[in-house]
């Protein structure tokens, strides 16, 4: 009891209690303050684990990462800003995002993504900026684009884009979303060659009436699904009928031959 009336003990255990808790552990190849990490050109393989909880931003500029595997980022609740240009960024699973609701800025630029799902993008719900430029997309789905309520700013420039019949989906989401493209004079046609370095943003409706006018709707594709099996049915069903009229007919005709000789036999 007599410690605590010890002014100086006093003093040291108020002290103690307000001093803040000890920064979360930092991994050895970032560098880390205020919610800030920078693993910024450290040739890192992956997305480095046992991340501080409390990270708002994330830099991994300027490595090796080709795969956002699953759960790549496992618990950064408050994490706003992630930034994972030129990395040999390849393919993103579909669980890769997950955990990151609060997530508002994402830069996959410079890197050699092919192929996008939406279901990558599905816990995106505060994504405000996407940066998808200069990347090996040569079509994109717009329902990547429709996962993502919040989205204002896009990027889709320096793409190797195939201009024909399947990118009519995206321009019509592009046309409708003007507004939210940026750098669209480098939205660029690369395939069909007679329309390279067209801008995608150039097209109107009347540019895929082709495509109209050769699709083909469900109820043809089930017309020719039920016309094949049907018209070989019918075909069975008019070979015996065939087969069955010519065998009579000749019955008949034999029938009637040998009646005709045998009148003759009778009269004489």
């Amino acid at each position: 009891m007599g410690n605590w009336r010890d002014p100086g003990t006093l003093i040291g255990t108020f002290l103690f209690l307000l001093r803040p808790p000890p920064m979360p552990a930092c991994p050895s190849a970032c560098a880390c303050s205020a919610g800030e990490v920078d693993c910024t050109e450290h040739e890192l393989l992956e997305v480095p684990q046992n991340l501080p909880a409390n990270t708002s931003t994330l830099w991994l500029d300027y490595n090796f990462i080709t795969m956002l595997r699953p759960g790549s980022f496992p618990f950064l609740p408050v994490l706003l800003r992630l930034s994972l240009p030129y990395n040999h960024l390849e393919t993103i699973h579909s669980k890769a995002l997950v955990g990151l609701e609060k997530l508002q800025e994402l830069d996959l630029s410079n890197n050699y993504l092919t192929v996008l799902t939406s279901e990558a993008f599905l816990p995106l719900i505060s994504l405000v900026t996407l940066n998808l430029g200069s990347n090996r997309l040569r079509e994109l789905e717009p329902r990547v684009l429709y996962v993502l309520p919040q989205l204002q700013t896009l990027f889709l420039n320096s793409n190797p884009w195939v201009c024909t019949c399947s990118i009519q989906p995206l321009w019509h989401w592009l046309s409708q979303n003007r507004e939210k493209m940026k750098e669209k004079s480098l939205l660029l046609c690369t395939f069909p060659e007679q329309l390279n370095k067209y801008p995608v943003m150039a097209f109107r409706n009347e540019s895929f009436r082709q495509c109209w006018e050769n699709s083909l709707f469900i109820q043809d594709y089930a017309f020719f699904l039920l016309i094949g099996p049907f018209s070989f049915l019918a075909s069975i069903f008019l070979c015996i009928f065939m087969g069955s009229v010519t065998v009579a007919c000749h019955n008949l005709h034999k029938e009637s031959h040998s009646w005709r000789r045998f009148s003759v036999c009778r009269r004489h």
